[in-house]
């Protein structure tokens, strides 16, 4: 019978986990033992006797808890000490960042792990079930909203009062992805005016369908990767787009950026000089902070003040709603796990050549077979040699 543990999350300030007491059930109901090292849920309010009390084990020692498990699942990835105690053959599945974590790839490949990134899932219609970069976007877009709320001195919505009428404040989402999506519909409720803008035209009708109005750019030929991400735009565009949206933001109390390429360091959208021109007290909030940020002048982790704007960049947005996030993060792991759960040898069938799996595995048996992840070390190796060669 197949071992699956669940290790704490050890990043600082993250709440959320990689089960609920819920999925415990669902696991054993395939035919496979569940540990959990103990506190696993406590950010979130879940005890370990309710883990217990579904069917889990609780572990207190994390070294022990991870020698036995065959299947290792967490949201953010392993230390490189974890992986040391980790049996050879084990499956790991988490968030990876394999574009930035290289080193880390080597040593998973040192081990002969197999690991599977969670960032990696394949956008196809099959997979929506375990697509968890889209489960916690669509939560941070409604985080995202909240917290710009929050720091707004104005309402939101239009009210007509004895003492006079208050406008409806004005919200600006620049990338209509998951997240921009949600942030859109988040700020409609709320009672805002909201525009947003897309590179990728095909999602006007859904951004009008949710009461926004669409900012019509005209950058010439624009489109969307394999994976369903904005295609990286070329300078020039880069300059018509700015320019064009400036006078959108310039008139926003709120502006969101949601912009990230897939593995890339994200575009920056806004400029200081187009900060100047918001109203002091007008707030952006930058999705991609954390990553290099949509907006000059962000930081990562903090809210900061640029000519009296200020900037939230504080990121894991999700984190934010940790209890929900949590929730559709376990489903998300299990929905892929059952996916390939063979019930006659109780384990999960591993095919490289599968459309899905072929997609998510990082590392098999002691090499990068993932064809996205090895081109792009390739390149990256023959930069560097250039460069070394200048």
């Amino acid at each position: 019978m197949a071992i699956i543990v669940f290790p704490a999350e050890m990043k600082s300030g993250e709440k959320r986990c990689a089960l609920l007491p819920i999925n415990v059930k669902a696991y054993k109901l395939l035919g496979a033992d569940v540990l959990i090292e103990a506190g696993l849920g406590q950010h979130i309010n879940i005890s370990d006797e309710q883990f217990v009390e579904a069917g889990a084990k609780v572990v207190a020692n994390r070294s022990e808890l991870l020698q036995q498990g065959d299947i290792v699942l967490s949201l953010h990835k392993l230390s490189a000490q974890d992986v040391n105690e980790i049996k050879s053959d084990a499956l790991i599945v988490s968030y990876l960042d394999p574009f930035n974590e290289p080193g880390f790839v080597d040593t998973l490949c040192a081990k002969g792990v197999t690991s599977i990134s969670m960032e990696m899932i394949p956008r196809i219609s099959r997979c929506q079930k375990m697509d968890a970069l889209s489960s916690q976007a669509s939560l941070a877009g409604y985080v995202m909203v909240m917290q710009a709320v929050n720091t707004l001195p104005s309402v939101l919505p239009m009210m007509m009062t004895p003492a006079g009428t208050l406008k409806p404040a004005k919200v600006f989402i620049i990338g209509a992805g998951v997240a921009g999506l949600q942030a859109i519909a988040t700020a409609k409720r709320l009672g805002a005016s909201v525009t947003a803008f897309d590179t990728r035209t095909v999602v006007a009708e859904q951004v009008r369908s949710l009461g926004g109005k669409f900012l019509d750019i005209d950058l010439g030929q624009t489109g969307e990767t394999g994976q369903g991400y904005a295609q990286a735009l070329t300078p020039e565009q880069m300059a018509i787009q700015q320019r064009e949206q400036a006078k959108c933001i310039a008139d926003s109390d709120i502006v969101i950026t949601t912009a990230q390429l897939f593995g890339r360091k994200p575009p920056v959208l806004i400029d200081t000089q187009t900060i100047a021109l918001m109203r002091p007290g007008s707030v952006i909030v930058d999705m991609a902070a954390e990553s290099g940020g949509n907006v000059q002048g962000s930081v990562s982790g903090e809210t900061v003040s640029i000519h009296g704007v200020n900037i939230i960049g504080t990121g894991a947005w999700a984190n934010g709603v940790a209890k929900h996030a949590s929730q559709m993060y376990a489903s998300n792991l299990y929905n892929l796990i059952s996916e390939f759960w063979s019930k006659d040898d109780n384990l999960f069938a591993l095919d490289i050549e599968d459309e899905v799996q072929s997609g998510c595995i990082i590392t098999y048996q002691g090499k990068v077979v993932n064809t996205m992840i090895s081109d792009f070390y390739d390149s990256q190796k023959q930069q560097s040699n250039k460069n070394g060669v200048a």
